[in-house]
């Protein structure tokens, strides 16, 4: 996966998309697969806002029951169901625990109901995908980090987790493959209009400056706060801001959600990457769109909770090892409450012809992305049905994931890779971690770990810079890999990364 600007000269597409964030990306490579001529587009790099700023889950949404949004529910069930079927690499199960205490603002008896519900919408699953209750000893014993002051009894329930960035990439990488034009640090500077109906764009290489003229039968705008209908009415849409704090290693296996005592909210504590992942907020934005600031205020909200939630964390400032803000393109509403507003999604259509995409979620983006497409070949008079429900994802077409992962564990230790980061180099990447054993294979150096407390090793960084359209540093140290917000990189460390791609790419 390369990126190259020419290959925007000279063409007309059928569609170009703005904005590479997880919609454009499913959108790219869903009409990529029907046949369409498709360009995709992004000012930044691939999933560099909101879609690699979520709290990495793919799951239904427990908590919109309570606003008793269950079509949304029962369509993000279905998505993440079909997601951990075709795609075990890049999303996986995550059991969730569930504490009761004595005044909790959602009682055992209620919890119990609405997780009989959230299993009952997920459809036929297996026994072992249910709910499951536990005593207050049991479940302490799931998560012994917890506070057992006034705990009466806990649940589990089954959701998944994903690496955001990753999933977006792969998605560009398949689109690529099937034919799709992808470039990133391209920014679309103005819609070229032909008898009040889009006809084009015109795009700035980032690098080069150079400008130039994009035909398009269709422009679709997946660019999120970006979006043009967003800065011509700012009252089409609401934006919210969430943040997510990187904190010591507390959980291991299983994730937690838990309920705010401050404002009753809900809040996660996330195993990832061998870290914690302590988030989120939710509170309403009208600030700088480019520059989303974590404030004190935010800090602290998610360290008061957590601290009274677990039994022995004590965390403060000085125990966050990373930090990262994002901002939620909802539809707008008159609820004053983030929490209250429908995380559904709507296709608009401006009378120009543009096809705006507004709210929605990680999970259920490639349904949306579904309907955008259908929409583009109505409009192109093409008749060609959704190839992407169940369909394998582009880094596992033709491989048994099962295999894979222990083919792929039996070399990494005999190439003295451990197995925690032999495990995240097969999530990460799917049959292509063949092309990383082999480099570890001829320069056994890259099989070491890039630090000893996260699972990415020398090899990983090496082929991320090579092979997936890296422009910049923070592509590769903060999304390729998400290296800045795991751990505090010195100067040092920046200088011996840079040489060793140097030298061996």
């Amino acid at each position: 996966m390369q990126r190259d600007f020419s290959q925007l000269k000279n063409r007309k597409f059928d569609v170009l998309i703005c904005g590479g964030g997880i919609y454009g990306a499913w959108t790219a490579y869903d009409a990529a697969l029907r046949g369409l001529k498709v360009a995709i587009v992004d000012k930044g790099d691939w999933a560099s806002a909101t879609s690699s700023a979520s709290s990495k889950l793919i799951h239904g949404g427990l908590r919109y029951l309570e606003t008793f949004d269950f079509k949304l529910v029962k369509k993000s069930l279905a998505e993440r169901h079909m997601l951990l079927q075709a795609a075990p690499h890049r999303v996986w199960p995550l059991r969730f625990g569930v504490p009761v205490y004595k005044n909790s603002r959602v009682g055992s008896f209620r919890l119990k109901c609405g997780l009989m519900l959230y299993d009952f919408l997920a459809g036929n699953v297996p026994i072992t995908q249910k709910h499951q209750h536990y005593s207050k000893a049991d479940f302490i014993k799931h998560f012994p980090c917890l506070n057992p002051f006034e705990l009466t009894s806990g649940f589990t329930y089954l959701d998944a987790q994903t690496d955001d960035a990753r999933f977006v990439l792969e998605l560009i990488d398949g689109a690529c493959s099937a034919g799709a034009v992808c470039v990133n640090y391209c920014e679309v500077s103005e819609l070229v209009e032909k008898n009040g109906k889009i006809s084009g764009v015109i795009v700035q290489d980032k690098l080069s400056q150079e400008s130039i003229q994009v035909d398009a039968a269709q422009v679709v705008d997946t660019a999120g706060r970006w979006s043009p209908n967003f800065q011509n009415d700012k009252d089409c849409c609401r934006l919210t801001k969430g943040i997510h704090l990187i904190m010591p290693k507390t959980v291991t296996d299983e994730a937690l959600l838990l309920t705010a005592k401050s404002d009753g909210r809900v809040f996660f504590i996330i195993p990832w990457y061998g870290l914690t992942l302590l988030g989120t907020t939710d509170t309403n934005y009208d600030g700088d769109i480019n520059n989303i600031p974590i404030s004190n205020d935010d800090i602290s909200y998610l360290l008061n909770e957590a601290n009274q939630a677990l039994k022995s964390a004590n965390w403060t400032e000085q125990d966050i090892i990373g930090k990262f803000a994002g901002i939620r393109v909802l539809q707008q509403s008159s609820r004053d409450n983030p929490t209250a507003i429908s995380r559904d999604w709507v296709l608009a259509t401006s009378p120009n012809g543009l096809l705006s995409s507004i709210g929605g979620k990680l999970t259920s983006a490639r349904e949306d992305a579904a309907v955008i497409v259908d929409t583009l070949c109505t409009n192109l008079g093409i008749h060609a049905a959704c190839p992407t429900f169940g369909k394998v994802f582009p880094w596992l077409i033709g491989t048994d994931y099962q295999s894979l992962l222990d083919t792929s564990l039996a070399q990494a230790a005999q190439l003295g890779i451990d197995k925690e980061s032999a495990v995240w180099l097969v999530r990460r990447h799917g049959n292509r971690v063949s092309n990383i054993l082999q480099l570890c294979a001829d320069n056994p150096d890259l099989a070491r770990r890039i630090r000893p407390e996260l699972p990415f090793i020398m090899a990983d960084l090496v082929f991320c810079a090579r092979h997936e359209m890296v422009v910049h540093l923070d592509d590769l140290l903060g999304r390729r890999l998400p290296l800045l917000i795991l751990a505090k990189i010195t100067a040092e460390e920046l200088e011996v990364f840079s040489k060793t791609i140097w030298v061996v790419g």
